[in-house]
């Protein structure tokens, strides 16, 4: 589904992905992990078109990315979720899920019921704005503001960033959910080791923009993690 091959990328003069591989086949949910500053949210921002790469390829379902400008991609039916969620602070929460209505392949323009479904919080609040909710329930809205757009792949940086324990499980569940029930493929950054550990199928560590390890979410062993990402 998701290839990419030979990845480099620089800011400046600082070369900050080398020659990165990365396969997200139909059905997985990838975690991409590292400790902070190894390259993982420029590779999402790399395959999002966020910022420009040097060399290296990046296709989905057949299609070049490097072809289609960075507001094209969701409509090829990829879904982002950005660290720090950038959700529209001063838009209701019907506001942003509406967001996405516009790209969607059916030409629908109500918000699909099973967004609520997943996320029965954001239909207490449609009409609350986003600034003024929880950095649990922000999350929720822009988790759900993707899947407005009903993606074959769902890309979350960080899902769990800042966000309290139970809010955390919920996510947990709903990416699980996703992925078994609906066949929905999952690349995700995530920084939280049990987190990774229970949702995902595959796992990716990078460490100064090189993929250095990899595997089924089996294989990330303790001594993977002393080596790769403890601190």
């Amino acid at each position: 589904m998701l290839a990419v091959k030979g990845l480099n990328q620089f800011y400046g003069g600082s070369h900050t992905l080398w020659d990165v591989d990365l396969s997200v086949p139909a059905g997985a949910l990838m975690c991409v992990m590292g400790r902070n500053g190894m390259g993982k949210t420029t590779l999402l921002k790399c395959i999002m078109g966020l910022l420009p790469v040097t060399s290296g390829s990046v296709t989905f379902d057949g299609v070049d990315l490097f072809k289609c400008r960075a507001e094209e991609r969701a409509r090829v039916g990829i879904g982002y979720v950005p660290q720090g969620r950038e959700i529209f602070s001063h838009l209701t929460v019907e506001e942003n899920l509406s967001v996405g209505l516009g790209i969607r392949k059916n030409g629908a323009r109500t918000i699909p019921p099973r967004i609520f479904n997943l996320f029965p919080v954001l239909k207490q609040m449609l009409n609350r704005r986003g600034g003024d909710l929880s950095g649990g329930q922000q999350q929720q809205l822009a988790i759900g503001r993707a899947l407005v757009l009903e993606p074959k792949l769902l890309i979350l940086d960080e899902p769990t960033e800042g966000i309290q324990p139970n809010i955390v499980h919920e996510i947990g569940d709903i990416v699980l959910r996703l992925n078994k029930e609906e066949g929905l493929a999952v690349l995700l950054v995530e920084q939280k080791l049990p987190f990774a550990r229970r949702v995902a199928s595959e796992f990716c560590i990078l460490s100064n923009g090189r993929r250095v390890a990899e595997g089924e979410i089996g294989e990330l062993t303790d001594e993977v993690v002393r080596a790769h990402l403890s601190v």
